[in-house]
């Protein structure tokens, strides 16, 4: 299962209007194709867009569940000594805090240091620090997640839960106040299918810079009002409501702001920084993992999913044409050049600080490397060799938190703790 909840295919699946689904084994194309001559070929090319369609639309439409795709074998002990085994693998048998949820979402545990590996056996046993809802030892299914904490709370944070008005209603995010100063906030911008709570492992080193931090919901995350269509705009709508926050912060007494943003919630970042009314009070941008580049991603995810490149870049036209509406349920198109930030280096007039892993195995770190290339009068690249996606924080946190407060303390000319 990838970034796109897509999973690798051996073959096409379209789903006609009737509601059947219809496969067809790649091994079956050349057949079709010489034995059918022009039906064949009508086939083949009503498959090619039907599968399009169906990629496009799962990297444009939010999940309703979350697939659990980790099996829990087994949880040992009670209490501060219980234990959890799972399959190894590079995620699971990494160094570092992370979290297990399971039953659907509504069980939470923290699971710590790894204590044995089984590489006959492929299992690895980490220590269960705590169990914030659920029954864990119930648990068969659930999913591995770089969120640590469920709330502020919990990381030992004090908090405030407030309300931004955004289109559509009203944004949920939690305020956690600056230790001193406050002038600066930072406001912490999640990625694709995660939530607010992706931004905490931020907050302390944006405390120590003497920083208020707002971490925010946006559009289609579960938290946030729906967009009016219900789909992702991969950052092209999603800004207006990081917009929204720093007209909040600012009427809460925010001089300016630094955007923190993961993965997709980089490239909202990205955009705000480049379209909003407050684009002069975003001192700088904080991007962990981030897209930097969608055409670049989306090919990337096709052959991941062993999808034709003609296939790929078919979804790439339906995602970005006006044509292509009634396939995706956009609402408007995505304007995937715009996004394209190797090709606008140039557009980018705000100092930039990029951590990322070149083991990530969803958003491939290349575009980000070659950014801090093009423009490296503004933007500083920090590479990290973490397994996994936005995870450079859950291996090395000593190490991640150091590199942004030093950079930042610089950026905003003030003293690091």
């Amino acid at each position: 299962m990838d970034l796109f909840g897509v999973p690798p295919v051996n073959s096409i699946e379209a789903a006609p209007a009737a509601g059947r689904t219809v496969t067809l084994p790649w091994t079956r194309w050349a057949l079709l194709g010489a034995a059918g001559g022009a039906a064949a070929g009508s086939l083949v090319a009503g498959a090619t867009s039907g599968l399009a369609s169906y990629f496009a639309r799962q990297v444009l439409t939010p999940a309703r569940v979350r697939p659990q795709d980790l099996a829990i074998l087994a949880v040992t002990g009670s209490g501060a000594e219980r234990e959890i085994i799972l399959p190894a693998t590079a995620e699971t048998t990494a160094p570092g805090v992370y979290s297990v949820y399971f039953d659907g979402g509504a069980g939470h545990a923290r699971v710590g240091e790894v204590t044995s590996y089984s590489p006959r056996e492929r299992t690895v046993q980490r220590k269960v620090e705590r169990v914030y809802s659920g029954d864990l030892s119930r648990a068969v299914r659930g999913w591995w997640g770089g969120s640590a904490y469920p709330d502020p709370a919990a990381a030992g944070l004090p908090s405030e839960e407030v309300r931004i008005a955004v289109e559509g209603g009203e944004a949920p995010a939690w305020l956690v106040p600056a230790e001193h100063d406050g002038r600066t906030w930072a406001i912490m911008v999640h990625g694709r299918g995660a939530t607010r709570t992706e931004g905490l492992r931020a907050v302390p080193a944006a405390r120590r810079l003497g920083l208020a931090s707002l971490l925010i919901s946006y559009r289609n995350d579960g938290e946030a009002p729906h967009a009016p269509d219900r789909r992702y705009g991969l950052g092209m709508t999603e800004w207006r409501d990081v917009e929204a926050a720093i007209g909040f912060a600012l009427a809460r007494g925010a001089e300016d702001v630094v955007l923190f943003g993961w993965s997709m919630g980089a490239a909202v970042s990205l955009q705000a920084a480049d379209q909003s009314v407050y684009r002069d009070r975003i001192r700088a941008l904080v991007l962990d993992a981030p897209v930097i580049n969608w055409i670049d991603v989306l090919a990337y995810q096709a052959r991941l999913n062993r999808i034709p490149e003609t296939v790929g870049r078919f979804s790439q036209w339906l995602i970005s044409n006006r044509a292509g509406r009634l396939l995706t349920g956009l609402a408007a198109p995505v304007d995937l050049k715009m996004m394209d930030w190797v090709s606008r280096s140039d557009h980018l007039a705000v100092p930039t600080l990029i951590l990322h892993s070149e083991l990530d195995d969803f958003v491939p770190y290349g575009p980000s490397a070659e950014l801090a290339e093009r423009n490296p009068e503004l933007v500083t690249f920090e590479r990290f060799s973490s397994p996994g996606h936005t995870k450079e924080w859950n291996v090395e946190p000593e190490r991640w938190e150091r590199v942004v407060a030093g950079w930042l303390s610089q950026v905003l000319r003030r003293p690091s703790a």
